[in-house]
């Protein structure tokens, strides 16, 4: 006889076909058999258990094929398993689709949709239990696709090629694996990209800033690649607390910046120094390595490889960063290092630390004055190059001039034809500046004339 499986069990498939028709297999009509399902009808006492050993189908008369199978045994916990009986597509005799326990596993209202669901399926030619696993396959590969793993992707197909990478990778192991790493990518949301913006914020308005440009073209990049759906930090802005990026120190800053320094002590502070004495990026002083000085022409040779313009950088070096240099043991390729064979690393905590001890000399310089102690605004280290350029332009120095200075990329025509080094103009540029700022240390300003009044 055949037979046809139902649920994990086999059922009789011509004791399917006449339950279907209404009657029982010995052909005896079974009217009762076949009523509108409602929890109440379902529960009732029309629901009777099937013979020792047997089974037998109720059919619902609002969904053709949708019943409720019976074993020999039943209860108010358990009366029987809802299914869905038709022919799959490919198949040559119909099967019976276990939906779910009733009561308990599910609703008889989610039942009937899912039936309905179901027959919608097979009608297009779609195996509903072949659909069912690939979406379990799909679920399985989501879930395993977690933001540390899309992130590890983007960085050796995107961030390995960019001389940028190595800080986003920094910024977002920091301060986003340890809240995201093992949670699936798809599910983070923009409330979430929200809150960790506003976490970072409170403590580092700059690195805020930074880590959502980074998220934002990260979460662009895995929707290009079919990673995610959509990107969760497009349209978000960084908050209003974030730092400026027109910030200025003023005298009194910068010489409790300087007081602070000393305070700190150490290669960090030194390194500190150094970026406002010489206008240098933080990237490219803090791997500064002994080769690329020449402290007998006071010069400070970048090279191509090490530049963010992509092209060898010149740094004539003033009286203060020569000291700062000097003053460095050498105990390995890097000038500024804790142990010797590899750059500084750590700025953010050695930042913080300095911010403490900077609001201390603030305080103190005010009482110097006689002055009431104000509050110094956030500021972050790109503002020491900033501060440098802004006080050489005070000092009569042209913008052409800073520049070259800061070590700007050229382009086009200009950089074709224009071979001019301007290293004259760049070592009186920052010669000038050394001064000043030593005149700013010693708090005499008023001793600092600038290029123009020489002239």
């Amino acid at each position: 006889m055949s037979k046809v499986r139902a649920g994990g069990q086999e059922t009789n498939i011509q004791e399917v076909g006449a339950m279907a028709a209404g009657r029982g297999k010995d052909g005896e009509e079974k009217g009762s058999n076949r009523f509108e399902f409602t929890d109440k009808s379902l529960r009732g006492k029309r629901i009777t258990p099937a013979a020792p050993g047997r089974r037998k189908f109720y059919w619902d008369t609002l969904l053709p094929g949708f019943a409720l199978r019976v074993g020999d045994a039943i209860s108010k916990e358990r009366v029987g398993t809802l299914c869905l009986v038709t022919r799959i597509p490919g198949k040559k005799s119909s099967s019976a689709r276990a939906i779910g326990v009733f009561p308990g596993e599910t609703t008889l209202a989610g039942a009937r949709d899912l039936a309905r669901a179901m027959k919608a399926d097979i009608r297009q030619g779609i195996d509903p239990k072949e659909k069912a696993a690939k979406q379990r396959r799909e679920e399985e590969r989501r879930r395993a696709e977690t933001f540390s793993a899309v992130f590890e992707d983007y960085r050796v197909e995107r961030l390995s090629r960019i001389k940028t990478g190595k800080a986003v990778v920094g910024d977002i192991g920091r301060h986003v694996i340890p809240k995201w790493g093992p949670r699936p990518i798809a599910e983070i949301r923009r409330a979430d990209v929200k809150e960790l913006r506003r976490e970072i914020d409170k403590v580092a308005p700059r690195t805020s800033s930074l880590v959502l440009s980074y998220l934002k073209t990260f979460f662009s990049w895995a929707t290009d690649e079919e990673r995610i759906e959509a990107n969760p930090a497009a349209g978000l802005r960084p908050l209003s607390s974030a730092v400026r990026r027109d910030r200025v120190m003023s005298d009194a800053e910068i010489r409790a910046f300087w007081r602070a320094c000393d305070k700190l002590g150490g290669p960090f502070a030194q390194c500190f120094k150094f970026l406002l004495a010489t206008a240098a990026r933080r990237t490219e002083a803090g791997a500064l390595r002994w080769e690329e000085l020449d402290l007998e022409a006071r010069l400070w040779t970048l090279p191509r490889a090490r530049s963010k313009a992509s092209q060898v950088h010149t740094v004539p070096l003033n009286a203060i960063a020569i000291d700062i240099i000097k003053a460095r043991p050498k105990i390995g390729p890097f000038v500024f290092t804790s142990a010797g064979d590899h750059p500084l690393s750590g700025w953010s905590k050695s930042k913080r630390r300095l911010d403490l001890i900077v609001a201390d000399e603030m305080r103190t310089i005010a009482a110097e004055r006689g002055d009431e102690a104000a509050a110094i605004p956030q500021w972050g280290l790109h503002d020491l190059r900033r501060t440098a350029a802004t006080n050489m332009s005070k000092l009569g120095v042209d913008r052409l001039t800073v520049s070259k200075v800061l070590g700007h990329a050229e382009g086009g025509v200009t950089k074709i034809y224009d071979r001019h080094s301007f290293d004259k103009e760049k070592r009186r540029a920052l010669d000038m500046w050394g001064q000043r700022l030593q005149s700013i240390i010693d708090g005499k300003t008023d001793n600092v004339v600038s290029i123009a009044a020489r002239r």
